[in-house]
């Protein structure tokens, strides 16, 4: 996929930027496999926001997408790609020999009119579906179950993937984007290569409003509100905020860790690498 940039008529084209979808299907989704989606607004069943700065944007349809990938050595053939409302990859439309059909994440680089295959010992092809132990040191992969027949869970938003380093007794070696090291069990299935639409990082949304058609909502900078309102808020005229950077809630901003899980501690060799600020 390309970019795509607009002459600037107006002050919001001059600068947007966005993913050119020509090549993809134009039509509706596969009824059999989208369910309605209901937007919460951020709210939880009691009616109180629990997560803000959401609400309205366009209706949109949830497609079920097959993470497991456990129809094993049945052929499947690539429909057509799709672009999805609900995630940055593209998703792929697939139809197995027996006439199933299902969604997967869309492979970079995979075509209309591929066949793929999930199960043991099969071709280290992009878009096949295998246990980690049958895939080669090196390899790129996406869409890596973290436990046996769990689901994919890693790597699997827009040109993201996951390269296999090494093995250690049942445990494969996975370095993933963000630089962090850990290891998997290697009975856990992944799928070959990168997921597409690469070019979702250089997107510039351009205008306010689009933002507004995802269900996005303004959001108010901590220094403008009250002092009931946020730990920043108040003081005499334009002020700094006084402290060091907090949530509303005052969680410290500035790379507080709140991870707390020890028992999968064993499992990670290296943090993921911090963001230069």
């Amino acid at each position: 996929m390309t970019l795509k940039t607009f002459k600037s008529y107006t002050k919001s084209t001059r600068g947007t930027v966005l993913v050119d979808r020509k090549n993809l299907w134009k039509g509706k989704p596969v009824k059999s496999l989208t369910v309605g989606s209901h937007s919460t607004g951020g709210r939880n069943n009691l009616g109180r926001i629990t997560s803000r700065h959401k609400g309205a944007g366009h209706k949109q349809k949830y497609r079920q997408i097959d993470f497991y990938r456990k129809k094993d050595d049945v052929k499947a053939k690539i429909e057509r790609i799709e672009y999805d409302p609900n995630r940055s990859a593209y998703v792929a439309l697939i139809k197995y020999e027996d006439g199933v059909m299902n969604y997967i994440i869309a492979p970079n680089k995979i075509k209309i009119g591929d066949n793929i295959i999930s199960g043991r010992n099969k071709e280290i092809k992009i878009g096949n579906c295998m246990q980690l132990s049958d895939i080669p040191t090196g390899t790129d992969i996406h869409n890596v179950e973290l436990y046996p027949n769990s689901g994919g869970k890693i790597a699997r938003s827009a040109g993201s993937s996951a390269q296999i380093s090494g093995s250690d007794d049942n445990y494969c070696i996975i370095k993933l984007n963000s630089g962090e090291v850990r290891k998997i069990i290697n009975t856990s299935r992944a799928t070959i290569g990168s997921v597409s639409n690469n070019d979702h990082q250089n997107i510039k949304i351009g205008k306010a409003g689009r933002n507004r058609w995802k269900g996005v909502r303004p959001q108010s900078r901590g220094v403008v509100m009250n002092p009931v309102d946020h730990p920043h808020g108040g003081g005499e005229g334009k002020s700094a905020g006084g402290r060091h950077p907090v949530s509303r809630t005052g969680q410290s901003a500035k790379g507080l860790k709140t991870r707390d899980n020890k028992r999968t501690d064993k499992y990670i060799i290296r943090r993921r690498k911090k963001k230069k600020g």
